[in-house]
C-alpha cells in the first residue's frame, strides 16, 4: 500500500496556477473544454496500447467519456475508460509543468509509423488540467493504470502549494476528476450549461460523451461527426451543404466547397467554403470574418482572422491543427509561425481552385465575382507576394464588352492591336456612365480598347499593378497620351501649325481660361476628342474625377485640384465660339458659351456643376436662340 503522502508543486506549477486562474483562459468555461480534451487524450492511448496487447482491446462503441452532475455535493466529475496513471506518472503529469505524459508520448511516437493515431492525440495534459482551479476550489483525481494490478490512485489539491496522493478504488482502468465548485460557479451545475458548452467547444470529439438526463437516461451530447476528418469522396453534396449553412449562417448553398489535408512540416485538414453571395456585413470592421479553428477536433475559436488576410475575408470553413496546443492565445495566433505556414497554405489553395473556377467554370466564377471581385481587389494592394495570381482573377467590363460580359488582363493583351503599347482604363462611377465618356473617342477610332475601372478600389489596383506583362496601366484621363509613333508624328505636326498659324484659335483659348479662372488649371487642344467639342482631364499626377468625388464622400479634405481644358478645335461648337470671339471678344454670349462648354465637359465626367440652377436657365436661354445678356 502507498501511503498518504503530501507533495509539495514544483515553483513554475505554482507559478501557473495562479497564470491560469486569473490570465491564460478568457472564459472559465474553458476547463470543460480541457478536461474532456485530456480524457479524449487518454483514450487514444489505451487504444494505441491495445493495438499490441489483445487484452486491453475492447469494441470502439465501448470507449466513452462521462460528466456527472452531483447538485448537493456541487460537483461536476468527468470520467473516462483510458490509459490512467500510475505514481510517476501522475507526478511527471500534473506535478510537473511543460513535461507531460502526452508531450513525452508524442516524441516515443515520433517514429512509429501510426502517425494518423499520433496526430489524433490532444494537447498538454498538464496545462489544460490546472484550468479546473478557475471554477473549483478542491479537485480530486481517481486514477487506475492500463494493465497495472496495483491500487488505483487518488489525487487531491486545492490548488495552493500541495496535493496528496494515496490509494484508492476504481474497478476499471482509467480516470475520475472531480470538481468541487466555488459557490459563484455553481452555473456549472446546471445540465443545460455543460450541453452547450461540450456543442460549442467538443462537438466533433470522436468518442461519445455521455450525460444522464432528468430521467436518469444516458444522453450523448456531442455529435462525433467531423466533416473535414471524413475523406471527400464519402461526402455526399447535401452533407458538406447542411454543414455550410451551420457554420456560414446562410440558408443558400455555397458556390465552391474546399476540402483538403496538408501534410508535411505543418499539417492540418481544412474544409473551406466559398458562399454565393455577399453577406450584409462584408464591410463591416465589426464583422466576424475569420475562419473556425480547432486543434485535434477540440473548438478553440470561431473567429481566427489569423488564418486569412483581410481580402479572403467572405471565406467560411473550418481547420484543424495537428499541431497547435490547445491554450493556445489570440495574441499567439498572430505571431504563431504554424499559423502563418497555415495560412499561406489556405490562400494559395483559394486563389488556385478560384483560377481554376474561372478557367473551366466561366459563368459560375462571373457569378461569384460580381458578389466578391471588390473584395478580392483588396488583395492587389496589401498582398505583394500574391498580387499577380490576383490580378489574374479579375474581371473589367471594357469598350469591347456588352451587358454583363467581362474581359480578364489576358484576354485585353491577347486581342491588342500590333501598334498598341499600353492597357488603357477610364475610371468612373459605373459602366454605362463611362461607356459615354468623350474620352474614348479617339480610342474607338483605332480600335484600342479600354477597360472601364468602375469599382472605388480600381485606383488603387492600378496604382498596385502597374503594368502586366511589360504593358503600362495607362488612364486615358489624365496626362498626355501617346497612341503609338504614327499617331505621334502627326499630333507634333498638328502643334507646329497650331503655333504658327490659327491665332485666333489660341486667343480663344486664352480668352477662355481667363473667363473660367481658378476653376481650370489650363485650356489646350484635345488629341483624345473626335466628335465632341470638350472634356476635362487631369494632369499627369492629379487625381481623376472618380477618385476626388470619393475622397469627398469619404470626408476628407482636399486641396484644389484643377482640371485640364481640352477642346476639339474642329467641332462645330468650337468653330462658332472661334467666330464670336473674333467678332466681339467681350459679348455676353461668348461668355456665357464659355460657361456652358465647361459645365458640359463636368456633367460629362459625372462631376457637379457650381450652379446648377444658372446652368439650366442658360441652356433654355440657347434652345430659345435668344441672343441677348
Amino acid at each position: 500500500m502507498t501511503d498518504n503522502k503530501t507533495h509539495t508543486f514544483q515553483a513554475e506549477v505554482r507559478q501557473l496556477l495562479d497564470l491560469v486562474i486569473h490570465s491564460l483562459y478568457s472564459k472559465k468555461e474553458i476547463f470543460l473544454r480541457e478536461l474532456i480534451s485530456n480524457a479524449s487524450d487518454a483514450i487514444d492511448r489505451a487504444k494505441f496500447e491495445a493495438v499490441t496487447h489483445k487484452a486491453f482491446q475492447k469494441p470502439d462503441d465501448a470507449w466513452n467519456i462521462r460528466i456527472r452532475i452531483d447538485k448537493e455535493a456541487k460537483t461536476i466529475t468527468v470520467s473516462d475508460n483510458g490509459v490512467g496513471m500510475n505514481a510517476d506518472e501522475i507526478a511527471s503529469n500534473i506535478g510537473t509543468i511543460a513535461n507531460s505524459g502526452t508531450r513525452r508520448f508524442l516524441d516515443s511516437l515520433k517514429k512509429s509509423k501510426s502517425k494518423e493515431i499520433t496526430n489524433e492525440l490532444i494537447g498538454r495534459f498538464g496545462v489544460g488540467f490546472y484550468a479546473s482551479f478557475m471554477v473549483a476550489d478542491k479537485v480530486t483525481v481517481v486514477t487506475k493504470r492500463l494493465g497495472s494490478d496495483e491500487p488505483a490512485l487518488v489525487w487531491t489539491s486545492a490548488g495552493e502549494d500541495t496535493y496528496t496522493l494515496e490509494e484508492g478504488e476504481r474497478e476499471e482502468h482509467g480516470t475520475d476528476v472531480t470538481l468541487h465548485l466555488r459557490d459563484e460557479d455553481e452555473e456549472f451545475l446546471e445540465p443545460y450549461r455543460l450541453r452547450s458548452i461540450v456543442k460549442q467547444y467538443s462537438d466533433f470529439i470522436r468518442f461519445p460523451i455521455i450525460m444522464a438526463d432528468s430521467e436518469g437516461k444516458d444522453e450523448t451530447l456531442n455529435s462525433m461527426k467531423a466533416l473535414w476528418k471524413k475523406n471527400p469522396s464519402d461526402i455526399e453534396e447535401k452533407e458538406y451543404n447542411e454543414f455550410y449553412h451551420q457554420i456560414g449562417h446562410d440558408f443558400t448553398d455555397p458556390a465552391k466547397v474546399i476540402h483538403y489535408a496538408a501534410e508535411g512540416v505543418t499539417e492540418f485538414r481544412a474544409l473551406l467554403y466559398l458562399p454565393a453571395r455577399a453577406p450584409f456585413d462584408l464591410f463591416m470592421k465589426e464583422g466576424r470574418h475569420g475562419l473556425q479553428l480547432y486543434v485535434r477536433n477540440v473548438f478553440i475559436t470561431d473567429d481566427c482572422k489569423a488564418l486569412l488576410p483581410e481580402y479572403l475575408r467572405f471565406v467560411k470553413g473550418v481547420v484543424d491543427s495537428s499541431d497547435l496546443p490547445l491554450n493556445v492565445s489570440r495574441e499567439m495566433l498572430q505571431d504563431d509561425a504554424i499559423i502563418r505556414r497555415i495560412r499561406k497554405s489556405l490562400v494559395g489553395k483559394i486563389l488556385k481552385t478560384l483560377a481554376d473556377m474561372k478557367e473551366k467554370e466561366g459563368e459560375a466564377y462571373r457569378t461569384f465575382y460580381n458578389e466578391f471581385g471588390p473584395v478580392l481587389k483588396e488583395g492587389v494592394h496589401s498582398d505583394m507576394e500574391n498580387k499577380e495570381k490576383l490580378s489574374e482573377l479579375l474581371l473589367y467590363a471594357s469598350t469591347n464588352t456588352e451587358g454583363d460580359q467581362r474581359v480578364t488582363f489576358k484576354d485585353y493583351i491577347d486581342r491588342m492591336p500590333q501598334d498598341q503599347k499600353d492597357i488603357y482604363y477610364l475610371s468612373g462611377d459605373d459602366p454605362a456612365s463611362v461607356h459615354h465618356s468623350p474620352l474614348l473617342e479617339v480610342f474607338r477610332k483605332k480600335g484600342f480598347e479600354v477597360l472601364f475601372f468602375t469599382d472605388p478600389i480600381d485606383e488603387w489596383v492600378a496604382q498596385a499593378l502597374r503594368e502586366i506583362d511589360g504593358k503600362s496601366l495607362t488612364a486615358i484621363d489624365r496626362g498626355d497620351i501617346d497612341l503609338g509613333d504614327q499617331e505621334k508624328k502627326k499630333d507634333e505636326k498638328k502643334d507646329d501649325a497650331d503655333k504658327d498659324a490659327d491665332n485666333d484659335l489660341r486667343r480663344l483659348m486664352d480668352h477662355i481660361k481667363e473667363t473660367l479662372g481658378d476653376d481650370i488649371k489650363e485650356v489646350r487642344l484635345s488629341h483624345r476628342l473626335t466628335d465632341s467639342a470638350c472634356c476635362l482631364v487631369a494632369d499627369e499626377q492629379g487625381l481623376s474625377a472618380s477618385m476626388e468625388r470619393l475622397f469627398r464622400q469619404m470626408g476628407q479634405e482636399l486641396p484644389p485640384n484643377k482640371r485640364i481644358l481640352e477642346l476639339n478645335p474642329l467641332h462645330p461648337a468650337i468653330k462658332r465660339m472661334e467666330s464670336m470671339f473674333a467678332g466681339d471678344p467681350k459679348s455676353s454670349e461668348l461668355q456665357e458659351r464659355i460657361e456652358l462648354l465647361h459645365g458640359q465637359a463636368l456633367l460629362m465626367e459625372g462631376s457637379s456643376l457650381k450652379d446648377p440652377t444658372r446652368f439650366s436657365r442658360l441652356v433654355s436661354k440657347l434652345m430659345a436662340g435668344d441672343a441677348g445678356s
